[in-house]
């Protein structure tokens, strides 16, 4: 009897796969799959950032702070401007330039502070190119002013650019009877006076269905309202106020120009611009010439024939670099619209108010 084949085993192991199930499976699209995380990535990202952008300004804003805080005792940094570089002896150049008005008004007495606690400044050249501005700021620059030239005796001239008139001329006289004042072939000065801006609505209003009524105690206490005329009791209360500081100028120049009189002051005080030429012949200024000319006649006046010439520089404060924010800020247009409806006196050559420089 024969016994039939046996099977063979099955293998423990699987058949190696052929070159072409190899090429084939080569071919096939290799798919990745990650995790969705994309979104929260760019979420995290744009959060670490916002947090750097957020600690850069806060610590920039603090350390502003703390130097304005302490600007009283360092003070505008000075940097030369021209003459001998290694001289001991200094002329200090302070710049006056736009309308005279907060916050650049405090730059300017901060010039004048350092001016005159430098025992190494023999004297002052003061530059104005400004067509005036409030009359306190344009007071406090003059006052000192001629507390720096009467405290410490060192000498100010004044260089005239383009224009110095009203407040710029305002503030000129704080050089005293013994200082001189240059003013350019091209200069505009003079338009001595005063004058409180001030516009009439109320037919605008009416057209446009508008009524002002204000709730005061007092008939004076919305005086020179735009939405009403100006009654006389109103004229004559105003006109007592700009009477006061009209004479406060004259008295400023009177003291200020030695060859002239109270009684050849106030026939120019009529708010007339003049040039350089008619301002020279009427004896408001004294010679025309440039910044150079006014710094040569200070050197000769000071017996100085090296001299090194300083100009004081203010740092960028962190008002500044977020101007542009502040402007954009409700609160602060509402601020602004309030008080563009203030009355103000103003030694200015305009008719209008003034709005930035």
């Amino acid at each position: 009897m024969s016994v039939p084949p046996s099977s063979p085993a099955p293998s423990s192991t699987a058949k190696p796969a052929s070159v072409k199930d190899v090429e084939a499976e080569a071919r096939q699209p290799i798919v990745i799959q990650l995790a969705d995380t994309s979104v929260l990535s760019r979420l995290r990202l744009w959060l670490l950032y916002t947090v750097l952008g957020i600690s850069l300004i806060a610590n920039l804003g603090m350390y502003t702070s703390w130097k304005e805080y302490f600007a009283g005792e360092e003070g505008p940094a000075e940097v030369y401007y021209q003459g001998e570089k290694i001289s001991a002896d200094k002329i200090a150049v302070i710049e006056v330039s736009g309308t005279i008005m907060p916050p650049y008004t405090a730059h300017t007495l901060q010039d004048i502070k350092k001016a005159k606690e430098d025992s190494a400044v023999k004297g002052v050249l003061l530059v104005v190119n400004s067509p005036g501005g409030f009359v306190g700021d344009s007071h406090q620059i003059y006052h000192k002013l001629k507390e720096l030239r009467e405290q410490t005796k060192k000498p100010v001239y004044v260089a005239m650019l383009n224009m110095a008139a009203s407040g710029g001329y305002y503030i000129s006289m704080g050089i005293g009877p013994d200082g001189k004042i240059f003013a350019e072939p091209t200069t505009w000065t003079g338009s001595i006076g005063v004058i409180i801006p001030h516009y009439e609505v109320q037919g605008l209003a009416e057209k446009v269905g508008v009524k002002a009524t204000p709730i005061t105690t007092g008939k004076f206490k919305d005086s020179l309202s735009p939405f009403k005329e100006i009654s006389p009791d109103d004229k004559a209360l105003w006109d007592n106020i700009i009477g006061q500081s009209f004479e406060q100028f004259l008295a400023v120049i009177d003291e200020g120009r030695g060859n002239l009189t109270l009684e050849q002051i106030r026939p120019l005080a009529t708010g007339e611009v003049f040039t350089a030429r008619d301002a020279q012949a009427k004896g408001l200024i004294d010679e025309i010439g440039y910044e150079e000319d006014a710094l040569a006649a200070l050197k000769k006046k000071l017996g100085l024939e090296k001299v090194r010439v300083v100009k004081y520089r203010h740092a960028t404060s962190y008002i500044d670099l977020l101007g542009s924010v502040k402007a954009n800020d409700p609160r602060e247009q509402f601020n602004a619209l309030l008080e563009a409806t203030v009355p103000r006196a103003m030694f200015f050559c305009s008719w209008g108010a003034p709005f930035s420089r």
